[in-house]
């Protein structure tokens, strides 16, 4: 294959006309020439009008197209088409975006842009494209540019020099502060929400006739932002804070409330009609679902979204069993129908300097543009009338002297020496003159001659008012004022957003989570999950219970139960005598036969460390019924804390006892001043002593002699004894081989702590050891584990009180090989 010559293209620069320059002073000088075009042509409005540059080029052009909001509506691709060709050189998709915004009613407070078609929705649906819909402008737009034909503000040149394009609109609405604006631009944005056209327009006044007013005493006017979703805004306080500084955070919540069935009395559904400012529904709905899907809202039956064109409505349908003011508040924590808004006044002074403003300075800005505004047109008119003045004393002066002018007119070869003779004769100027030939014969009849005297009249009034504008400051402000309440009387309408002035209560984690009776499960590995005690179904005891752990190898095995509330809170203790702390609604939600997740996902234990042991500390109990936490280890050494001196949340655990040698931890308990400590060990002995014996320790302590232990024996459990009244404190014991009994706690007398004890069953080859020990009543009921994972549950009625000597009775059937590792009751 031939190759095909490549010619060099000759070089038309010479190396005289490059000049080197610092790489770094030319990224500097190019960056803040690039970010000075974003700032003030592309992405923050101007503080005058409210408007980006897009924007006011789209009203403009739409204004010349003669698209006012009488006139119909043409296509958006028309729209787009001129503002692109004349004013805005960038891509159709950014001025028909801005445009589609305009026409938003759930975008803009006060719409600018009437739009015939799909312009989007509150779902986040997005717009026809532009060669469908059509539009045109509001009567809010017309407002913006009223007056703008008499030269009331200044106009430059487009982007090619062929026409001119204002640099501000004279607008006599606030639009920064009614509809707000939000941008990006480059090292600075701008988020500035709307508010109720009725209450700028009072702060515009007060501030008119009280320039010395402060943004508090303005803040009595304005409440706050007025968003056009509606909602609810928190805390006065905050509201004050933001408009003071330019910046600060409201928090916004939707409008959501609990409504009783009108077909089914005591059943609830939750009825959302608002949602915050910006949130798309859509979206909310598929989280709620979502959450619903993940069980962390309970109670949800359905779904439903009922908006129409008369408004929003989204129907929550819950289960009779549901806690419909807990399902509320955990939509308002977990979902955006509560929202953070986070406020930025910043606006472009001047047109080129970015800054942000407080609220007063915002609306000093907007009177003071007013009152130039007024003050251009007042001269404008003030123009145009004394033009007019100078006609009609023409006009007036050739009505005395008709008769030769006449003759004067048909005498002339020519229009224009007729103009000359005029002016020579009767000294009137050129415009007079011209005027003068334009008479039409009706105007002599002497009903024409006094309508034109009578004109003059009033157009010298005019002219005199009008100096008086431009001469009297006072007067000037009058103007501005009355113009305002007109604007404030024709489009003024109610508040859509509630202030609460009171600050958002803040909601527990508890309150916001479902209280469930749960059993916790740890197995050998650590693996802990919870599970509703609802599953395991009360069975009759010597059963053989059902799946309640699913055990991967081996290895690992169930370990140990606890029968709890999700509003508890889990102590851990690991083998290393460190305490951690979990609220039982922050542990994995599982099945039956799942094996949860490691119990390090939760807590800050080490590779080194395990849990020795947990115990819940109830929700609703206090310090004054208990005090202290009790903790006893495998050789009957036992040791108590006081609980204010360990309670919190330290995520690397803190030590609450030093073990001695080749001991570990077996048992926790929460003891109050007046209970008794019962100790019981695997051979079956039990001792039973007054709380009071033990002493509370530090938390580096070793703790004090609890039982006296025969060769080979070793402490399997701990109960505290509480006097109840009407309750009878009866002793729960289970043997590893199934086995169990109840006996009377009044059977074992009290003694002194560090001693044997005395028999509480008896303990064979076919009962096996001890596994654990409870002090219980008889309106309870009892979780017995076996290491393969079987779980069974059972009325403690149907386990019978024997004496001290006896073994006790079936409560669970095991495989061969199975043990009961765990037990609890409830």
């Amino acid at each position: 294959m031939p190759r095909i010559p490549i010619h060099k293209q000759e070089e038309t620069v010479s190396r005289e006309s490059v000049s080197p320059r610092e790489i770094t002073q030319e990224m500097r000088e190019s960056y803040l020439a690039y970010a000075m075009s974003v700032i003030v042509s592309r992405a923050l409005p101007d503080v005058r009008d409210g408007l980006k540059p897009v924007q006011r080029r789209i009203l403009y052009a739409m204004n010349e197209m003669g698209l006012r909001h009488g006139a119909k509506t043409v296509k958006s691709a028309r729209v787009v088409g001129e503002v692109m060709g004349k004013y805005h050189p960038h891509g159709n998709l950014a001025i028909y975006d801005a445009l589609v915004r305009m026409a938003q009613k759930f975008s803009y407070r006060y719409p600018l842009v009437t739009g015939q078609g799909n312009f989007g929705s509150v779902d986040g649906d997005p717009p026809a494209a532009e060669r469908y819909t059509e539009a045109k402008l509001s009567v809010y737009a017309d407002a913006l540019l009223e007056d703008i034909e008499k030269e009331t503000v200044a106009f430059r040149q487009n982007y090619d020099n062929t026409r001119t394009e204002p640099a501000v609109l004279p607008t006599r609405i606030p639009n920064l502060l009614v509809n707000g604006s939000v941008g990006i631009a480059v090292g600075m944005a701008t988020n500035i929400p709307p508010h109720n056209l009725t209450e700028v327009c009072g702060a515009l006044e007060h501030l008119l006739s009280h320039p010395d007013a402060t943004t508090e005493q303005l803040l009595e006017y304005i409440q706050g932002p007025d968003f056009p979703t509606g909602g609810i805004i928190f805390n006065r306080d905050d509201i004050t804070t933001a408009y003071s500084t330019g910046k600060g955070s409201l928090v916004t919540r939707g409008r959501a409330e609990v409504v009783e069935r009108a077909k089914k009395k005591g059943e609830y559904d939750i009825v959302i009609t608002e949602i915050p400012y910006e949130v798309n529904k859509a979206t909310l709905i598929e989280k709620i679902a979502a959450l619903v899907e993940d069980k962390k809202f309970e109670g949800i039956r359905d779904i439903r979204d009922e908006s129409d064109k008369d408004g929003l409505r989204v129907v929550i349908e819950l289960k009779s069993s549901a806690q419909p003011q807990r399902l509320l508040n955990q939509l308002f924590h977990y979902t955006d129908l509560e929202k953070t808004y986070h406020m930025n006044l910043l606006a472009l002074v001047d047109g080129i300097q970015p800054q942000t403003l407080s609220l007063k300075e915002i609306l000093a800005a907007f009177l003071e543009h007013r009152k130039n505004v007024v003050s251009r047109r007042t001269a404008f008119d003030l123009a145009k009338t004394k033009e007019r003045i100078h006609i009609l004393e023409g006009l007036a002066r050739a009505l005395d002297h008709l008769d030769a002018i006449i003759k004067i007119i048909r005498g002339a070869v020519s229009r224009e020496a007729a103009k000359k003779s005029l002016m020579a004769t009767f000294k009137f100027s050129d415009q007079q003159t011209e005027a003068i030939l334009l008479m039409r014969l009706e105007s002599l009849a002497k009903l024409e001659r006094q309508k034109i005297l009578d004109e003059l009249v009033i157009k010298q009034r005019m002219a005199k008012e009008f100096q008086e504008i431009l001469d009297t400051p006072k007067k000037l402000l009058s103007v501005v004022g009355t113009e305002i309440k007109e604007i404030q009387t024709a489009y003024g309408d109610k508040r859509k957003t509630e202030i609460i002035r009171s600050e958002k209560k803040e909601l527990r984690e508890e309150e916001l989570v479902s209280e469930k009776q749960v059993i916790v499960a740890l197995s050998q590995s650590d693996y802990i999950k919870r599970i509703e005690q609802d599953v395991f179904r009360v069975q009759k005891r010597g059963g053989k219970g059902v799946a309640g752990f699913e055990t991967k190898s081996d290895e690992d095995v169930l370990r140990m139960v606890a029968a709890c509330s999700t509003h508890d809170t889990l102590f851990l203790l690991t083998n290393s005598g460190k305490l951690f702390f979990s609220r039982v609604y922050d542990l994995p939600e599982a099945t039956r036969t799942s094996r949860g997740k490691p119990v390090n996902n939760f807590v800050g234990i080490t590779a080194q460390e395990s849990i020795a042991t947990f115990i819940a500390y109830p929700h609703n109990t206090s310090l004054q019924q208990f005090s202290h936490l009790l903790l006893v280890t495998k050789m009957g050494v036992i040791k108590k804390l006081p609980l204010q001196d360990i309670m919190g949340s330290v995520r690397s655990g803190i030590r609450v006892l030093n073990l001695r040698k080749d001991d570990e931890l077996i048992a926790a308990q929460f003891i109050g001043s007046d209970n008794e400590c019962i100790i019981v060990s695997a051979h079956g002995q039990l001792i039973r002593f007054p709380g009071n014996q033990v002493k509370a320790q530090g938390r580096v302590a070793q703790g004090v002699k609890g039982m006296e232990l025969r060769e080979h024996d070793y402490v399997v459990g701990m109960g505290v004894a509480r006097a109840e009244k009407g309750k009878t404190n009866n002793l729960l014991v289970v043997t590893r081989a199934g086995f169990g009994k109840q006996s009377l706690l009044s059977e074992y007398r009290i003694q002194k702590r560090g001693g044997i004890g005395i028999k509480a069953t008896q303990v064979t080859e076919k009962t096996g050891n001890l596994t654990g020990a409870f002090v219980v009543t008889n309106q309870e009921e009892a979780f017995l584990a076996s290491r393969a994972g079987q779980t069974i549950r059972m009325s403690l009625n149907t386990i019978p009180i024997q004496g001290r000597s006896t073994q006790g009775v079936h409560l669970m059937r095991l495989d061969q090989g199975d043990e009961v590792t765990g037990t609890s009751c409830v």
